[in-house]
């Protein structure tokens, strides 16, 4: 589902990311571990075609990131470190826009968004506006966003940074709850993290 071949990444003179190569298989819970600045957001910015590889290849779900990034974006459900809500948005607003942006069909939107409403648990804040909700619902929100296309592959980025404890375990119990469905990646700096979510971790340092 993920196939990474000697992908290496240079801003000017830093090595960002250099040689890396591996592979996810469908419906694994991948993690993605290593000290900050060890170059992971970087790989996952490549999955997710934001950055281009300096050299080597990528592909998602059989398309290659560079060559047919249109088709990735359609499979991929990407949640940076910082998700990216319209904090003056309504929950089901936001995930309306989002979905019509994703090209999901108008006649199937709101199922889709109800149905993720439910999967990811913010259904009982669905019209609370967003700046309002503490931050492990927008964490949800921010996976809500990332899930509403029912995409084959989520690329999630430190998706626990900054919740409090109970918030961690209940976002770390819903990307359990999404494996088989959906091909997962999860980058973190945190052993535990890896260790209660991921079925297999893949080390990355000083890229």
């Amino acid at each position: 589902m993920i196939d990474v071949q000697q992908v290496s990444r240079y801003f000017g003179d830093v090595i960002a990311v250099q040689d890396v190569s591996f592979h996810v298989e469908k419906g694994e819970i991948v993690g993605f571990l290593g000290p900050n600045a060890a170059g992971k957001t970087t790989a996952m910015r490549i999955l997710t075609t934001y950055l281009p590889a300096t050299s080597g290849t990528a592909k998602v779900a059989g398309y290659d990131v560079l060559e047919d990034s249109m088709q990735v974006r359609k499979k991929i459900g990407y949640l940076p470190e910082n998700p990216p809500l319209y904090q003056d948005m309504r929950v089901r607003d936001y995930l309306d826009f989002v979905a019509k942006i994703k090209g999901v069909d108008s006649g199937n939107r709101s199922k889709a968004i109800k149905e993720t409403m439910e999967k990811v648990a913010i259904d009982d804040v669905s019209s609370r506006v967003i700046k309002h909700l503490s931050k492990g619902y927008k964490q949800r929100v921010g996976i809500a966003q990332a899930l509403v296309h029912n995409p084959e592959v989520l690329i999630l980025d430190e998706p626990t940074v900054g919740l409090d404890p109970s918030q961690i375990i209940e976002v770390r119990e819903l990307i359990k709850s999404l494996a088989g469905d959906h091909t997962i990646i999860l980058s973190t700096h945190i052993l535990p993290e890896v260790s209660m979510t991921c079925e297999r971790v893949i080390i990355i340092n000083k890229g």
